[in-house]
């Protein structure tokens, strides 16, 4: 009788010691852009090779987006919006001297 309670206590107790632990999400790096002239601005979202662009003032941060390096990336971006003074692609901060030739 007491390996029947056993077993039973095990069997309730199973897909609570069984259940996979939650993985947490990877945090989303960070795509940014800071536009020199917030005039240049897009008043919606731009979408620049399947990156969706929304600015608030001159920060622009974006979702999504083809893989490719980030200063191809802030080439693209500057044709469509403007200079940037600062630019991440997925947690990929440019250096000045980056930024520089991509505003270029």
């Amino acid at each position: 009788m007491r390996a029947i309670l056993i077993a039973a206590a095990l069997f309730a107790a199973a897909p609570a010691l069984a259940a996979p632990a939650v993985a947490q999400a990877p945090a989303v790096a960070a795509t940014r852009a800071v536009l020199v002239d917030a005039a240049t601005a897009p008043s919606g979202r731009a979408i620049i090779d399947g990156a969706s662009w929304t600015c608030t003032g001159s920060t622009c941060v974006a979702s999504g987006g083809a893989s490719q390096p980030a200063p191809r990336a802030c080439r693209r971006v500057v044709a469509r919006l403007g200079a940037v003074s600062e630019f991440s692609w997925k947690g990929a901060a440019l250096t000045a001297e980056q930024v520089a030739a991509c505003n270029a």
